[in-house]
This record gives structure tokens, sequence and C-alpha cells, in this order.
């Protein structure tokens, strides 16, 4: 993103005029924050008007008359600019335009700014408040006697204290809790800020809610531990409030509207709030535990509120920033808004801000760039997982504060340039008011690599890419971000590196190389591996770029490298299936042109005979397609084109992450499923369990488990027209009760499945098509299934075929979520994806099957067949620990199983451990009415046929089909 290029002279060096009469300073904190208020005024008076280009003022108008009027008219309508800092200066000759400057139109559009943000600092809050919640409910439960003895000795504490005192801080909090937010409401009205107020107002609404909802939970359903943390007896009134009905609100308020970022107003707030606690701790009306979750539930939901309606947008406007350069002694003309780059990220956006082409009155234009907290706060939670998942290589905050924002590039800036780099100069630097800062440099013209033809970017100019890497490197100062939009080519060919904001001065060694390793791609990526890895030899020599290698890797680029990489995989996938479906129907063209029809025997023997070689012939023509379409990617190019020139480089990859998204899913569902399995184990008696089991229905609940190999078999060869041995695809469902123990159980069944097939004959597209119809039917059958035990499980107990309201309720919130996803555009565009990429090729291959009804037949007899396996395995798991009589219907079975398979499917974890098991006691417990001390063992014993015992068995068998050579 480049703004785009002015008529000028850029060699001569723009110089600022003098201080205005104001006493503003370039760079000085005082007069760039007044100058940025004032402009916000301005700025925010003539949004209207931003999204089209203005007139200019007429030749005999004086430009000071035409801004003072479009001043007075943004004046006369503006509201409060900022609501969430401190008006007392509100009064103050500081608002409007500033003497003796004037508030120019944009020359050219300006997006409108939305009238309210979404900001993630408000989310963050809301999740912290969450999780605080949660922890204060956790300590009132498991920290029974914490609790107990903290009351004890608050109580003993306030217990000295003078009754007068008491009473006195009571009355005045009483009364001021609730004063306080009506006095900030009728401030905040009289300065035209309502929105706030309602703000404040609806959060105060939803908070009353979640109090009366947390007083129910806490009265009716909550453990006795917290309950005895949270309340007090009153002697003939029962117990307290757990959570204060009249504070909570007030807290959200007065949250919501910003009362506590006004200095004033916080300590008032504080002190009341502070009184009002010790009153009732001291009368005994509370506990400080239900003070503390009173204080988290008002802020959560302040924020909460806050950000899913959004809060008011006081980001700087273009108008703001001509006041603003104006109080820094620069006498602007007009800005033109740098469009942003269609194809970059929205994180990298946010870390670039918004840039500006200003042309002065005098001399050459400058580049400007606005930082404000909004777009510096873009991407945050990307930044905080990429921290706590990528090993120590910056010592980078995830949000540094504006000030720090601006140091750190500035310094970056004058780093660059002393190391030799052609980097654009940086001339003055200043805050424009409380929420922005602006960087302004020398107009530098030119295109960026991005945005330049391919025949254009010859080896001479990636050469003088090159050598500001060398430049920057020499003196260990890190891009971090060297993509194509942040090398702009000028008009004499020279490159110069821009976009410095996010690099590091005296960086590691690692860093270094991973800039190499970027450029390396982002050049790759345009003129191929050969002619990138050329010139950064000729430049760097081969030893450093040889270094590199180990940083070659997806995860230590950036992240609009990646997505282009990703693309680039998605084409190559579709070319080299494109190629061997081409030869594939030139094969059977081939084929079906010379068949004939056999008139004997010995003809019919040879034409079979002919039949099979020619089936391998065109498997091997098929794999010969297919090798030749299959494409390298890039990263292995490069890395190939190294070691052509260093074949001793390193080319182990570094291991960047620290830990991995699917080990940390797996290791806290683990722990999850860990706890609630030893709390149900802790309270039975195994020798009892045992010894009163019924080993009968022990045997047919193994034999069950046994039969369900043989069912899985068949729901799979059903899917398959080509012939495949059935007692060896019961050898591989086998050696599948092995690979889930090491893969979730979705993908890792997939996945053997898919290469069983393979290395039977059947083609790799047809053999992933076949293994995902056999899937979507499963699904769909699963999904059937389902709904006619459920609806079979409400009519049991009617004399009609009538379903019962929770199967109603269940079934119209399956509809509600479905619809919830088809009507985002995010979550259906995400689904479609998924499910498009999972069984892709499907429709063609269902259709071969539908050609073969004794195929299509087995398939579905062995889905249903498999369903009942595991049903009648459950239930005689379950018979063996309640003398064979538990009371429960098949279709109950059935639906408590279909429930917990489903969930163990989804869950992260290997084989669905702790999902599964989890799903199924409750469903036995809560949904059957079966005791706990015979549903814990039964699911146990249950999991232990159907999942760990056959281990051992799946290990024998899948170190049997890889000697075959079947897998």
């Amino acid at each position: 993103m480049q703004p785009p290029t002015v008529a000028g002279t850029p060699d001569a060096e723009p110089r600022p005029d003098p201080a205005p009469d104001d006493g503003a300073k370039t760079g000085s904190d005082t007069g760039a924050e007044k100058g940025g208020d004032a402009g916000a005024e301005a700025g925010n008076g003539t949004e209207r008007e931003a999204g089209t280009t203005p007139e200019a003022p007429a030749a005999h108008e004086a430009p000071e008359a035409h801004g003072a009027h479009r001043a007075a008219e943004a004046h006369a309508d503006a509201p409060d600019p900022d609501p969430d800092t401190d008006s007392d200066t509100d009064g103050s000759t500081g608002r409007g335009v500033p003497p003796g400057s004037h508030a120019d139109p944009l020359s050219g559009d300006e997006p409108l700014l939305a009238a309210r943000v979404h900001r993630p600092s408000d989310l963050l809050r809301l999740l912290i408040g969450i999780l605080a919640i949660a922890i204060v409910l956790g300590l009132s439960a498991f920290a029974h006697g914490t609790t107990s003895g903290l009351e004890q000795d608050i109580s003993k504490g306030t217990g000295q204290a003078p009754d007068l005192l008491v009473k006195v801080a009571g009355l005045i909090s009483s009364i001021a809790v609730l004063l306080v937010p009506v006095a900030f409401a009728i401030e905040r009205l009289i300065k035209r800020d309502g929105l706030r107020i309602a703000d404040g107002v609806l959060a105060a609404v939803l908070a009353h809610g979640v109090t009366l909802a947390t007083d129910l939970w806490v009265a009716r359903a909550a453990p006795g531990s917290i309950q005895d943390a949270l309340t007090r007896a009153q002697p003939g009134e029962g117990l307290t409030d757990p959570v204060h009905g009249y504070l909570a609100p007030v807290i959200a308020y007065m949250t919501a509207v910003g009362m506590a970022r006004r200095p004033r107003w916080r300590v008032v707030l504080w002190v009341v709030l502070l009184l009002d606690a010790f009153a009732m701790l001291v009368a005994g009306y509370t506990t400080p535990f239900s003070i503390i979750l009173t204080v988290l539930i008002g802020w959560t939901v302040a924020y909460g509120t806050l950000y899913a309606v959004g809060s008011p947008n006081v980001r700087p406007t273009g108008q703001t920033l001509m006041a603003g350069l104006r109080h820094v002694g620069f006498r602007p003309v007009s800005a033109m808004r740098a469009e942003p780059d269609d194809t970059a990220d929205s994180t990298e956006q946010g870390e670039r801000g918004r840039r500006y082409l200003v042309t002065l009155d005098e001399g050459p234009p400058l580049d400007v760039t606005v930082v404000d907290r909004e777009q510096q706060a873009q991407g945050f939670f990307y930044r905080v997982w990429r921290r706590l998942t990528l090993r120590s290589i910056s010592t980078r905050r995830s949000i540094p504060s504006l000030r720090q924002a601006l140091e750190q590039e500035a310094l970056l800036a004058y780093a660059a340039i002393a190391a030799g780099a052609n980097a654009p100069k940086l001339i003055a630097t200043s805050e424009l008011g409380p929420d922005a800062v602006i960087l302004v440099y020398e107009h530098m013209g030119g295109r960026s690599l991005d945005s330049l033809p391919d025949d254009e970017i010859t080896d001479e100019l990636v050469r003088g890419a090159w050598e500001q890497v060398k430049a920057l490197q020499s003196r260990r100062i890190a891009h971090r971000r060297l993509t194509g939009d942040a090398l702009l080519v000028d008009r004499d060919g020279q490159v110069i590196v821009t976009d410095l904001r996010g690099g590091e001065i005296a960086a590691g060694d690692v860093v270094l190389r991973m800039d190499i390793a970027q450029l390396l791609t982002t050049v790759g990526l345009r003129i191929g591996a050969e002619r990138a890895v050329a010139t950064a030899v000729d430049v760097l020599g081969p030893d450093t770029v040889a270094d590199c290698l180990p940083l070659l890797q997806p995860i230590a680029l950036s992240r609009s490298t990646r997505a282009t990489l990703r693309r680039l995989a998605r084409e190559r996938s579709q070319r080299e299936r494109e190629a061997v479906l081409q030869a594939s129907l030139a094969a059977k063209h081939s084929r079906t042109s010379e068949a004939k029809a056999p008139a004997t025997d010995a003809e019919r023997k040879a034409a079979r005979k002919s039949l099979r070689a020619e089936k391998q012939a065109e498997k091997r023509a098929l794999d010969d397609a297919q090798e030749g379409a299959r494409e390298e990617d890039l990263l292995s190019q490069i890395r190939a084109q190294v070691l052509l020139i260093r074949p001793q480089a390193p080319v182990e990859p570094v291991r960047l992450e620290r830990i991995r998204p699917r080990t940390l899913f797996s290791f806290i569902a683990g722990a999850v499923a860990a706890y609630f399995l030893l709390s149900s184990l802790a309270g039975l008696d195994f020798g009892t369990v045992v010894a009163e089991a019924h080993w009968g229905w022990v045997a047919a609940a193994v034999l069950f488990s046994s039969l369900s190999y043989f069912a899985a078999a068949m729901s799979l060869l059903g899917f398959v027209p080509e012939r495949v041995g059935f007692l060896r695809t019961v050898v591989a469902q086998v050696a599948g009760s092995f690979v889930k123990i090491v893969a979730p159980a979705a993908i890792g069944g997939v996945a053997l499945n898919t290469r069983f097939l393979q290395r039977a004959g059947v083609r790799p597209g047809l053999a992933v098509a076949s293994v995902g119809a056999s899937q979507l039917f499963g699904l769909g059958a699963h999904i059937l299934l389902l709904l006619l035990f459920g609806y079979l499980t409400g009519t049991e107990k009617t004399a009609s075929l009538t379903p019962s309201r929770t199967v109603i309720a269940g079934l119209l919130t399956v509809a509600v979520l479905v619809l919830v996803v088809t009507a985002i555009p995010f979550l259906r565009k995400f689904l479609v994806t998924r499910l498009r990429s999972l069984f892709a090729g499907v429709v063609p291959r269902m259709l071969d099957v539908l050609q073969r009804p004794m195929k299509l037949a087995t398939g579905i007899g062995g889905m249903l067949l498999l369903t009942g396996m595991f049903v009648m395995c459950l239930d005689a798991s379950v018979r063996a620990f309640d003398n064979g009589d538990h009371g429960l219907s098949y279709a109950s079975v059935a639906v408590i199983f279909l429930a917990g398979n489903a969930l163990g499917s989804a869950a992260p974890t290997p084989g669905g451990v702790g999902a599964v098991e989890t799903a199924l006691t409750v469903g036995l417990v809560v949904t059957g009415g079966v005791p706990s001390e015979v549903a814990v063992p039964a699911v146990l014993l249950y999991r232990a046929l159907t999942l760990w015992l056959p281990v051992l068995p799946g290990w024998i068998c899948f170190n049997h089909l890889t000697r075959k050579g079947a897998l």
C-alpha cells in the first residue's frame, strides 16, 4: 500500500514552519494533544462530507474564511470528540479550530468511519471477567475451609469498628451509590453524550438479569459450599442475596459509561464502593466472596455489552490530521488517504496504520502515518496466540502503548538510515490527541514490489532488495515483515524498505535468519526459486543463505505469505486431480474403442486376461500421470536450489512451536475428562463390583464388540465398486483400533482406510471418494437413527405416538442452530469449505455405487449392523452389573450411544477419550435413570472392549498389513 505519487520536488527536504502563536511545538505532548482535540472537533463535524470530493473554495475567498465557516458548522453539530477523557477543559478556548488555522476538506475520497467499533480490549476484559468469576466460584466450591477462615478474619476485624461509623458509612454509601450515577448521567447529557448513557442503562438492565439468574441458581441448584461462601443466615429472614441486586447494575452502568476513566469520578466511585462494602460486611448482610462476585458480574456484563453494541468511534479523521499537522508547524493544503491493499491481512494492515499523502503549501509532499488504539488492537488475539504457541524469539509486547509504538518506529527509522539502508526519512512525530499518534516522513514516490509486473522484476532490482537487507543486518536490525508491499521501487529503480514499525533492534540470529527466509519466499513467489536463491547468494554469500534453511517453514513466515502458499497448494492439488482425471478418461476411451464382444470360451478367457492387463496398464498410466503432474512447493524448490550450492547445509527444521494447537486442546480435554473420570471412580469399590458382575453378559459384550469389526468392513466395502478382499478388510478394521489411540477418532480411521484401499489397487482419488462416501452415509445414518430412536424413546411412556417435549425441544434447538449457521456468512463458508474438502469427488463415486445395488445394500446394511453391535455391547455391559435387568429399552440405549459417539468424534482427544466416557455416564444416569455405581463400571467395561483391549490385536494387525504391503 503506497500513497499516490504527487508532482513535486522530492529532493528538497520539507521544513516545518515556526511554531504557531499558541505555543504548540513539534513533537510536544501538550500542543499535539490540544491540536488533536481541536482536530477531532472539526473532523467529527465534517465527517458527513468525507465520502465525497468537496469543491475547492472560490478564488476570491480567503482559505481562512472558508475554513472558519466549515469549522463553525462542525462546532455547532459536533459531539464530544472523546467521551473517555476527563472534560475539565471542555469550556476552554481549546474547543473548535485552533487560532490561526483552518480545517481544509480532504482532497479525494475518505471512507466514512463507523459510528461504533467493537474493541478487542472490551472482548479481552469480558473473557478475563468470565475467568475471574469461574475462579471465585471454584474457590467457593473447593476451598471451603479457606473461605470460612477468611470470613471469620474479616468479621473479627470489622467487628471492632465503632457503631456510629458503621451507620454513617452505610447511610452515605446507600445514598451515594444511587446519586453518583445520576449526577454523572446529567453531566454527560449536558455534554450531549446520550449514547453512552444508553449503553450504561442497557448494561445495568442486563446485569440485573444476570444477578437474578445467579441468585436463583445459588438458591436452588448450587452446591452447599458455594451457597455457604456467598450467603449468610439472617434471623427469621432466611439467607442473604448471593449477588447484590442493586450494586451489580450500578457497577455495570458506571463501567459502561466510562466513569472509571475520569480521575475525579473514579475516586468518587471507589470511595462509594468501599463504603458500601464496609457497611454491608460489618452489618452481616454479605460475605467477602459475594462482594467480589458482585463486582465481577457488573464489570463483566458492562464490557460484554460494550463489545456487543460497540463503543463510540473516536478515531481521528483526515480533518483531525490536517489540524494536527498545523499544530506541529506544517502548512498542509490537502491530504489523500492511501487505499489499503485488498490482499493484505487485516492484522498487518492494523500494524501499518492509516496512511495519507499530504500536500504542503510550500515544498514537497509528505507521507503521514496515523496509528490509533483501535487499529493497533487489530489482531490482538492472533498475536497473543502466536506468543503463547511459539518459542521465545522476540521480546515485543502483544499490544504496546501508543507512546511505545511511536518511539519504536522512530528508533527503527533512524537506525535503518544510520545503517545505510534506503528507508523513508522521519522528520516529525507527535501525539494526535489521547488516542492516536502521527509519524511524518519525507514522501518516497514509488510502487510496491507486489504491484510491479513480473517482467519488470529484474535480477538487478532483486539484488537491490538484498542489499537493503544486508545493510540492516549489518547493524542487527530485523524487519520482521519483508513482504512485497513493504518494498518500494522508485522511479530510478532503487529499492526502499518501509513498514519498519514491527522490526527489532539488536535482534538475535534466529530473527535475522527469519528475515532472509521471508524475503527468499517473497521474491521466489514472483521470479521463482532459482533466481531468488541466485540473487541472494550474490549479495549475502552462500553460507548466510544456507543458514536460513532451518527457518524456511510456513510457521516462520508472515500471515499473508502463508495464505499465498496455501492458495498455491490448493491450485497444485487441483492440477494434479485434473491430470489424473484426463488420463483416466483417455484410458477408458481407449479401452472402450478396442473392446469386442467375445464369441467363444477361449475368447472370453482371453478377454478377461486382457482386461486385467489393461487395468494394470491403466493403473500404471494413472500413476505416471500423477507423478508427472506433481509439482514441488516453493519452499522445497528453494531448499533444493540452496543444497545445489551448499550440499552440506542444515535442512532439519528448527522447532519454533512451543506447543501445537491440537496438543493443547487434547491436553485440556484430557485433563477435564480425567477429573470427571477420577471423581466417578472415587466412590467405587472395584472388588465388590468385579465379584458381583455377571460374566455371561460380559461374554456377550465381548462377542458384540468382535462382530463390530465385520460390520465395519461391510460398511466400507459397500462403497468400493472394485474387488477388495473381505477378510483383509476386517484385519484393517482391527488395525484401526490401534490407530485410534494415536489420532482423533474422526481422522485416524479415515486415513487408514484410504491408505488400505490405495494399496489394494484402488486409485488414490477413488479411494478418497469411497471413504468419503462411506463417511457421508454414516453421518446421515447417524443423524436419522438418533432422531428415530429419540422419537421412539419419547413415545415409550405414552399411549399415543406423540413425542415428548424434550425431543421436540431438542429438534427445535437443532433447527435453530442450523438456521444460525446458514444465516451467518462466516460460519456458512466455513462449513461448506470443510464439507466440500471432506466429500470431494463423493457424488461421482456414489453414481458408480448406485449401479450395483448389492454393493449399496452391503454398505448400508453394514452401517446399521455396526450401530446395532455397539448398542448391544453397551446394553450387555450395563446388564453385567445390574443383575441383567436395568429397565432401559434398546431405543434409550441407542440414543445414549449415538449421542456419546457423536461427542467422541468431535472431541480432539485420541479415540474420544474423556468425552465418550463422560457422555455415556451422564446419559445412563440422567436419561436412563441407571445408578451411578452401575453406570460407571458399565461404561468402563464398554470402553475397555471397544477401545483399550483391541489395541494390542490392532498393533499386531497393523504390523502384519504393513509387512504385507497392504498399508
